[in-house]
């Protein structure tokens, strides 16, 4: 027999019966009753907001059993995890749901009311997922004094950085030596185990090329000259031309050997080393060893004195480094006053979902449009984007 939620769903009733759905007041089962109702709120024009009404004053009981239930429907489940329909009483028995996915729990613990945030701590799952944690100690309504929000002193995106003082190269050079002791200290647990592993960067040496210098090219006896394409570009000629050829080629020659020699100490260096050379080194070495495949190398970059804001622009954009690296980015407050820090974390599709949602809260108007067509950053980041961008580019309409 044909349930009564596919005709619904197939328009296959009268208007008349579809209201008295809209009321609850058909003889079918709970579960399929919630369903139709739900249905009803979501797709319905006419008779949506009494499915509404219905829904939030229905049976707790029959409820709680829906809530609970792995084989409930996924348009239901999805409909009362979201924050404009989430009922209380609920809501601890939707958190252990297992088809409720990790990614809905992530969006309720970035904005969820301080309510939510308490039955969310309470939660087995929730306590057992870091990257729901993560997201949840971003939320203004985490209030435990014991565990601080590791993005809870991100400044809004209209901080004036130009008061922003970068730090000079040499700014902590006495005290390297320290700040080297006190990071393999604190890992010499992990340090013991991966002691010896050899470098392995993420997308490994090839990607390492230089990309080529423009160079101009030398004519041959007979060559004809290239066509333009509508725009003629002025050439230099004669002693001029050999001048640049030369230079470009000494700038190509030049850093090709800068990388090839880096790549080459590094290369010969084992994990204490390389963690050494990541936090003394150059730019051109911090460069390389941020995509070490060993965990301590990479987050050693960061913990450079000499490291810049320009290098972690680079850093916070890049798919070829550990999770890890994005993870640790927005632990550090002075990265974090940096907007495009922020701004390119959130649009690499790398980045753990958390913390991208976690630090959507900060990006401009403008930037916001453009991540919610972003095809490369997940589903989730891209509708709340799109929901973010609505909310801070149109007038509220609460009172119309």
């Amino acid at each position: 027999m044909r349930r009564m939620i596919d005709m619904i769903r197939s328009s296959s009733v009268s208007a008349t019966l579809v209201q008295a759905a809209a009321r609850g007041a058909l003889l079918v089962p709970p579960g399929e009753m919630i369903e139709i109702l739900v249905h009803l709120a979501v797709h319905n024009k006419v008779f949506g907001q009494q499915a509404r009404m219905t829904l939030a004053g229905w049976d707790e009981k029959a409820s709680l059993e829906a809530a609970a239930d792995p084989n409930t429907s996924k348009e239901v489940l999805d409909y009362w995890i979201a924050s404009e329909n989430l009922r209380p009483r609920l809501l601890p028995a939707l958190l252990e749901n297992p088809s409720i996915s990790s990614e809905a729990l992530t969006v309720l613990a970035v904005s969820g009311s301080r309510e939510v945030v308490e039955a969310m701590r309470a939660s087995r799952r929730v306590q057992g997922a870091p990257e729901i944690l993560h997201a949840l100690a971003t939320n203004a309504n985490f209030l435990d004094g014991e565990v601080a929000s590791p993005h809870s002193e991100i400044l809004s995106p209209d901080t004036d950085e130009a008061s922003i003082q970068e730090e000079s190269p040499d700014a902590h050079s006495s005290e390297d030596n320290a700040d080297v002791d006190a990071f393999l200290s604190e890992h010499a647990k992990e340090l013991a185990t991966e002691g010896e592993k050899p470098f392995q960067p993420l997308g490994g040496i090839h990607e390492f090329e230089l990309p080529s210098a423009e160079i101009v090219p030398e004519k041959t006896e007979g060559q004809p000259e290239p066509a333009a394409a509508n725009v003629t570009k002025p050439q230099p000629s004669g002693g001029a031309a050999t001048a640049a050829r030369a230079a470009a080629k000494k700038v190509k020659a030049s850093l090709e050997s800068e990388r090839g020699s880096a790549l080459q100490k590094i290369s010969k260096l084992d994990v204490k080393g390389r963690i050494q050379l990541a936090m003394k080194g150059t730019k051109e070495e911090r460069a390389i060893l941020v995509r070490d495949g060993t965990k301590l190398v990479a987050l050693a970059v960061l913990e450079s004195g000499k490291i810049t804001d320009g290098e972690v622009e680079k850093f916070a954009s890049q798919k070829n480094v550990l999770e890890a690296v994005l993870r640790q980015i927005p632990m550090k407050r002075r990265f974090m006053k940096n907007y495009n820090v922020v701004r390119n974390l959130v649009a690499n599709p790398r980045t753990p979902l958390d913390i991208s949602l976690g630090l959507m809260k900060n990006i401009l108007v403008a930037d916001l449009r453009n991540l919610s067509s972003n095809k490369e950053v997940s589903e989730t980041v891209r509708k709340l984007a799109l929901k973010m961008f609505k909310q801070k580019s149109e007038p509220s309409k609460k009172s119309h």
